[in-house]
């Protein structure tokens, strides 16, 4: 009893992540076990591409953020507990949430907007108006860019440096609409610098001293 109280008041300080996480766990489960043939078109009606999004915008946005195109539980598993996890603790449950949903909404629709009009003008392929785009990604992403301004110091400078530059060399290498989306979440997780003001942050290095013995 004392194990299963202390997994309740953990799982109670990040609780929308935990329930994402859960709702990940079903998904990989039923995609696991689709037939190959069948999963491209199950997920191309949960995606965030311009077709779904013309006409179920509401519920292609919704349903692309619990969807994955592989059944790769254990990868979110660990990557929810590096970022997401850290962020509800540290802004709170609806201020991670804005953060998150911001970012994925906002980073959809300037990726799939360059993916229109490279339809509509002849330069990318009609069929990218129905490409399976589904994934935690670009919230991910803005996440993490919020998650800068939790550290101090010199660590926020390379912290947040090295995430732009991280998803930026993609964005000038590869040219795809997902990169770019990714290049927009961090920015749009940046942008939310107003909403940490008055939170604590965190100085790795003297976190280190502190745990160091003293020398006598």
């Amino acid at each position: 009893m004392r194990w299963v109280r202390a997994v309740g008041r953990w799982i109670g300080k990040s609780p929308g992540t935990y329930v994402w996480l859960l709702l990940l766990a079903l998904t990989s489960f039923v995609v696991a076990r689709m037939d190959p043939a069948a999963l491209d078109y199950f997920l191309e009606k949960r995606s965030t591409n311009i077709h779904q999004l013309s006409s179920h915008p509401v519920h292609a946005l919704l349903a692309s953020l619990i969807w994955t195109e592989q059944a790769n539980f254990l990868f979110y598993f660990a990557v929810f507990h590096v970022f997401h996890v850290p962020a509800e603790r540290w802004l709170g449950t609806r201020r991670w949430l804005t953060v998150a949903l911001t970012a994925h909404v906002l980073a959809t629709f300037v990726s799939e907007g360059v993916v229109a009009w490279g339809v509509n003008h002849h330069v990318l392929p009609l069929n990218m108006s129905t490409t399976v785009d589904v994934g935690v990604s670009y919230a991910l992403a803005g996440v993490e860019g919020v998650l800068t301004y939790a550290l101090a110091g010199a660590w926020r400078w390379v912290y947040g440096c090295g995430l732009v530059v991280f998803y930026l060399v993609p964005l000038l290498t590869s040219h795809t609409f997902t990169d770019l989306g990714h290049f927009c979440s961090v920015l749009i997780g940046l942008a939310f610098y107003p909403i940490t003001r008055g939170r604590p942050t965190w100085d790795p290095w003297r976190s280190v001293r502190r745990l160091a013995p003293a020398r006598g």
